[in-house]
């Protein structure tokens, strides 16, 4: 609809009801952000810690539902979520519960070595919360401490796969067929113990910052700079036209799709050596880019007639703010990916993979800790909140009606947003320059709005899971401010 304001546009209905306990019902800001509280605690933080990226401090235990309150006073609607990773606000009374339950303290208060001393009824724990949500086809779950350690377990499973499978293919199995110079090889870092193996991904790509996965990571300098890489096969990610569905776009698009497959084929095909490929289903750090199911598609079968595994990063778009609970279940893959790595707004990380990818022995994927059983609790209270408020079609109806908003505002403010495009509430808009989309997130917050950015000129909505239309409509509102305010 060709709607010429935010106004004009009706809310949507949303089954999901208003916060529990209730939240502020709009913005206040008492002084500047950062205010002169948060200045002192950067000062004092300062004195032992780097704080450059420190926004402002927030008073946790006053902030509820959808609306960070920091220190200074100011009142602001959250649409960063502490970059994507709180699911469902600000002092929940569900999650709230977890830390109160006595059922749970002994769990909170004794955190163990999970793979070697489980705790009793972990195992029922696990299959009523991470399996409950597993994505299709994927049997087995292993735990881990964040995203990017989930990447970089998720890539050594693969490569304990291939390894096994070539030995099987010349004639043996297993760890009793390792040759003793590959035994002896590898603790000095060399082949035949040490592989060549490689993983393939994407320009414009992240997925985090330890060793393997900063050579998978091709979103900002300021990530790998003086960090040692691997030199592993970088792709073209898709830079398609918006919005996807309009059909003034469609041929552009596809022959972009089609360029960046082909290329990726390529490179797959001159090196027997890469053995996986890893792909976001929406480049969040790299720029909110994105592609259709019909790439992601192609590029799963490829991949398949390659005998190359295919690992899904969702530690960003996963837990239903996509509208659907993992945003790769809208490409319609007839085959399943391998592995589904996942952290941020399911509390706990870790990875989903297939049968062929559970290691052939125990240790060769490990660490103290291998996870948390309190952060499965906090998982469960999530996933009773996402059930019982219908969560991830509230993200659908919300997402639909932010992007409406953000094209009436694009129509209204000509020239100054372009390229509105996401799924459910991961939703993005370019502007002119880096200068104008930075001053525009300033001014946003002094506005009442807290949101942030990625790639060289977009701002990126990454609100928690009871972010509806009435705040959808709080945030366009502001922003309709901004943008008339601003120059140009």
């Amino acid at each position: 609809r060709a709607l010429t304001t935010v106004r004009d546009i009706p809310l949507p209905s949303t089954p999901t009801r208003d916060f529990p306990g209730g939240e502020p019902s709009k913005p206040e800001m008492r002084t500047t952000c950062p205010g002169p509280n948060t200045l002192a605690a950067r000062a004092e933080l300062d004195a032992f810690q780097e704080t450059g990226a420190l926004r402002f401090v927030v008073d946790v235990e006053n902030s509820r539902g959808c609306y960070v309150r920091d220190v200074d006073g100011n009142v602001m609607l959250d649409m960063f979520s502490h970059i994507a990773s709180l699911p469902i606000g600000y002092n929940h009374p569900t999650m709230l519960e977890v830390f109160t339950n006595p059922r749970n303290v002994a769990t909170l208060a004794h955190r163990p070595a999970l793979f070697n001393l489980p705790p009793a009824g972990y195992a029922k724990t696990v299959r009523e919360t991470l399996m409950s949500v597993a994505p299709r086809g994927l049997t087995h779950v292993t735990t881990q401490m964040c995203g990017s350690c989930a990447n970089e377990n998720a890539m050594k499973q693969v490569y304990i796969a291939v390894a096994n499978r070539r030995r099987r293919e010349r004639g043996g199995y297993g760890a009793g067929d390792v040759s003793e110079e590959e035994l002896s090889s590898c603790m000095v870092n060399r082949a035949p113990g040490s592989k060549p193996y490689k993983f393939l991904s994407f320009h414009g790509a992240f997925h985090g910052r330890t060793a393997a996965c900063l050579s998978l990571t091709h979103s900002k300098p300021t990530h790998k700079l003086d960090i040692p890489a691997f030199e592993w096969p970088i792709a073209p990610f898709p830079r398609l036209r918006y919005p996807l569905d309009d059909p003034a776009c469609a041929a552009h698009n596809a022959a972009e799709e089609a360029r960046c497959v082909k290329e990726t084929c390529e490179l797959l095909d001159a090196d027997p050596d890469v053995v996986g490929v890893i792909v976001e289903p929406v480049q969040s750090e790299g720029g909110d880019n994105h592609a259709s199911g019909a790439f992601f598609r192609s590029l799963r079968a490829e991949c398949a007639s390659r005998g190359v595994k295919f690992i899904v990063d969702e530690v960003q778009t996963g837990c239903g703010a996509s509208g659907t609970f993992w945003a790769h279940e809208q490409w319609g893959l007839d085959d399943p990916p391998d592995a589904v790595t996942f952290s941020k707004k399911m509390q706990i990380a870790g990875y989903y993979t297939k049968a062929d990818l559970v290691p052939d022995a125990p240790y060769r994927v490990f660490n103290t800790w291998m996870g948390d059983p309190g952060k499965v609790l906090m998982l469960e209270a999530v996933l009773k909140c996402v059930k019982n408020d219908g969560l991830v079609e509230n993200a659908r109806v919300t997402g639909e009606y932010l992007r409406e908003g953000l094209h009436a505002l694009s129509r209204a403010h000509a020239g100054k947003l372009h390229n509105v495009r996401g799924v459910g509430t991961i939703t993005a808009v370019d502007l002119d320059s880096s200068a104008a989309r930075d001053d525009a997130v300033d001014a946003l917050r002094e506005e009442g709005v807290d949101i942030a950015t990625c790639g060289d000129r977009t701002i990126r909505c990454r609100p928690g899971l009871y972010f509806t239309p009435k705040h959808a409509r709080v945030f366009l509102d502001a922003f309709d401010r901004v943008l008339a305010r601003s120059s140009g």
